[in-house]
């Protein structure tokens, strides 16, 4: 019991892990705040209430397929969880990824403006200034999260990986904690906003604090290697 008890700890500490990564990156964020910056001043704040909310839900719908369907495929083309070889792999990737976001996660020295190609980064720009309904604040929601997959698909992953090896009642769970924790830093800033803050105050405040978030977001990634190899894959041996 107690054994069994302490392999779940491991795989919700993965998953929390995980997520927290992934809270940890911006593109959602910043999409966030086009979004608010464009909408407060066209429409009323009930209206950019909603597209807020919209938009909250279309990234974290997104990012809970997605993990669910990483789920169903392990489960379905493995053994039950992925192999020690390709955890290997996936904590290499992690690694590097950490060494992405140190040194070319944002483009400017002098803005948060981040390593999107610019066609979608114009793209993002222009559907953010454009919104005008709560479908289209959705579906800007699951374009933002789609556009950060180039970091994010190994996170989820990962966490689909521990989700797997979880008791079936817990599964959902675990899928629970890491879409709200991925999308926590959106509920943040729609509470600070709400609270009287300004999206100005917030720019400034990211601007300012650029490199901390930097430095934090690749820490995070090579915090989750580490994990990786000290529970998993050296546990496993």
């Amino acid at each position: 019991m107690d054994g069994l008890l302490s392999v779940n700890c491991v795989q919700f500490g993965i998953i929390f892990l995980a997520a927290l990564v992934h809270a940890s990156l911006q593109c959602e964020l910043g999409a966030l705040l086009l979004l608010y910056h464009a909408s407060l001043g066209k429409h009323i704040k009930i209206k950019t209430k909603f597209l807020v909310s919209n938009y909250i839900l279309g990234s974290a719908l997104l990012i809970c397929l997605i993990v669910s369907t990483i789920c169903f495929l392990i489960a379905t083309l493995t053994n039950g969880s992925l192999s020690t070889l390709c955890l290997a792999v996936l904590a290499s990737v992690l690694l590097m990824l950490a060494l992405l976001i140190w040194f070319f996660y944002y483009k400017s020295k002098r803005s948060t403006e981040l390593w999107l190609p610019k066609s979608i980064a114009r793209h993002i720009n222009k559907r953010a200034k454009l919104t005008e309904s709560n479908v289209e604040a959705f579906s800007l929601g699951m374009l933002t999260a789609f556009a950060e997959m180039p970091f994010s698909f190994v996170l989820m992953l990962i966490a689909g990986n521990s989700v797997v090896l979880l008791p079936f009642e817990l599964q959902i769970v675990g899928i629970a904690i890491y879409t709200f924790v991925a999308v926590l830093p959106l509920f943040i800033l729609r509470f600070f906003i709400r609270r009287g803050s300004t999206v100005v105050d917030v720019q400034k405040w990211r601007v300012k604090n650029k490199n901390f978030l930097k430095v934090l977001s690749g820490t995070l990634f090579l915090t989750l290697a580490i994990f990786i190899i000290a529970f998993r894959i050296m546990g496993a041996q």
